[in-house]
């Protein structure tokens, strides 16, 4: 799996302009399933992210976990985090993995930060999506499990 994060002051998403997700201070975190991801990859991926030391302590310093800070999250599918841009100018996205499966292993992971501690929220996979954010920092960092 694929993962974008951003530390955030706060992010919504909207479908046909209706919020349907948002987070206050936490992270914004795009999710792509690949070919031949599995739940494991999906739980590791979250596991990961969950520990990850990207928001300040008192000295200012990059040492404390969303865990750590009660920070929330937004969980967005992006399935554009599987293109390839190697040959021409259109990006393929073969690599992928197919609609059913990438739902499966996006609401798994979703659903694996959850269940470590970490307030969720959610997009809704395969919607046009409208995302806003504040990035902190700017914090962005890019994953692959």
């Amino acid at each position: 799996m694929r993962a974008l994060l951003q530390r955030v002051s706060e992010a919504q998403v909207r479908v046909n302009g209706a919020e349907i997700g948002a987070c206050g201070p936490g992270l914004m975190i795009l999710v792509c399933a690949m070919q031949g991801d599995t739940a494991e990859d999906a739980t590791r991926l979250a596991h990961k992210i969950s520990k990850l030391r990207i928001f300040t302590d008192a000295a200012g310093k990059m040492n404390l976990s969303v865990l750590e800070t009660a920070g929330e999250a937004l969980v967005v599918s992006q399935f554009t985090l599987a293109a390839d841009t190697s040959r021409g100018n259109r990006p393929g996205f073969s690599a992928a993995a197919p609609p059913e499966a990438g739902k499966a292993l996006y609401e798994g992971f979703a659903q694996a930060l959850a269940a470590l501690g970490v307030p969720v929220a959610t997009g809704e996979f395969g919607a046009d999506m409208k995302v806003s954010l504040i990035n902190d920092g700017p914090v962005t960092i890019f994953m692959e499990s």
